[in-house]
């Protein structure tokens, strides 16, 4: 199998540019981030093209999280920065080549203004997302992380994603945030496997290295293979060490699945 470096998480002790060239010689068959915007993107792109790496995707702006803020799209009073935050993303993420875009639903009280709100701006950013020939993508976060998240279930990202009927938008599945909301999520992946975009993975309970935890993503993966999916798996995880490189033993055990 073949796997992304989130390098929101992984090789953060380098500049992002830096970070995509560790990626490279670690093994990583991609990459994607979480907020670049503060690094030139004529930079990001040049260490793409030395590396051969794709980038997979990055994330709109989330608000401010020293605030607290986890997102803007599904914020009522906040609907003007939240367009801003996909404008930008759309394209630096043209820029750098990337594929996807994930707009952050953002911490709300779950109610209807909420979720119009979140459906009108996934609206504008499919449409414009589908002038550069990006997808967007929605993930549902877990409770536990993120009190109050607005998308914190599969089953309400899929309604949004039939509801809405943009070819563009799509889920992104990460498995460390399902764990704790979900179960059955070999079941899960099946049924949802036609509009899964993107997907990542974690150890449970804490976020660590996937080779070590709850989860058996051996078995996981085994049977994500078995449905057809070959593309890169995203290792969004925190290594417990705090260096990324002393944890990568479970990149070449799995990259063998």
């Amino acid at each position: 199998m073949k796997f992304s470096a989130n390098l929101g998480f992984l090789f953060t002790e380098h500049p992002l540019p830096e970070a995509i060239h560790q990626a490279a010689s670690a093994g990583f068959d991609a990459v994607e981030c979480h907020f670049p915007f503060d690094v030139p993107a004529n930079e990001v792109s040049a260490a793409l093209r030395e590396t051969g790496l794709p980038m997979l995707g990055l994330n709109a702006r989330p608000g401010q999280i020293e605030l607290g803020e986890f997102g803007l799209a599904a914020l009522p009073d906040r609907a003007a920065e939240a367009q801003e935050a996909i404008v930008e993303a759309v394209a630096y993420a043209q820029s750098i080549g990337a594929a996807n875009i994930h707009i952050m639903a953002g911490k709300t009280d779950g109610g209807s203004n909420a979720e119009a709100t979140f459906r009108d701006n996934l609206h504008f950013a499919c449409e414009k997302a589908a002038t550069a020939g990006k997808t967007i993508l929605i993930e549902p976060i877990n409770h536990k992380d993120v009190p109050g998240y607005h998308l914190s279930r599969i089953a309400h990202a899929a309604d949004l994603i039939a509801d809405l009927g943009q070819e563009n938008l799509k889920l992104m599945f990460d498995c460390y945030h399902a764990a704790i909301m979900e179960t059955e999520l070999e079941d899960l992946l099946a049924q949802h496997l036609p509009i899964i975009g993107h997907i990542q993975i974690a150890a449970t309970p804490d976020r660590g290295e996937p080779d070590e935890g709850d989860m058996d993503y051996c078995a996981l993966l085994t049977h994500l293979k078995s449905l057809g999916y070959d593309r890169p798996i995203g290792a969004e995880y925190r290594p417990r060490s705090g260096n990324t490189s002393q944890g990568l033993g479970w990149l070449k055990e799995f990259k063998t699945l």
